[in-house]
């Protein structure tokens, strides 16, 4: 899809996060206490996986989440989360749809 499809699919604010990169305000995600069962997709293609990959942008060590499908920005994972991992996941309610089950 041409990034020109995309704006006129998605809400500017979807398109800002998915497309351009951007994150949403810290706290304000719609999943932020989630606690169902169930299973996200891609807000722009309704793909259920993602990927990740190196993002070294901005001077940060963190892997960036995408869309497998697509390559819609989905948001990051950090390493310095909580043992015993110590990884930290930012993902952007915005870019997702989950549905329960």
């Amino acid at each position: 899809m041409k990034e020109k499809d995309w704006k006129e699919k998605l809400s500017e604010e979807e398109y800002k996060v998915l497309r351009e990169k951007e994150t949403e305000t810290r706290g304000t995600g719609k999943y932020l206490d989630q606690k169902e069962d169930g299973t996200y997709y891609c807000k722009a293609c309704g793909q259920e996986t993602v990927k990740f990959q190196e993002d070294d942008r901005h001077g940060m060590d963190r892997t960036e989440v995408v869309c497998s499908n697509c390559d819609s920005h989905l948001g990051h994972v950090f390493n310095d989360g909580p043992e015993p991992t110590g990884k930290r996941y930012c993902i952007n309610s915005i870019a997702l749809d989950f549905k329960e089950g």
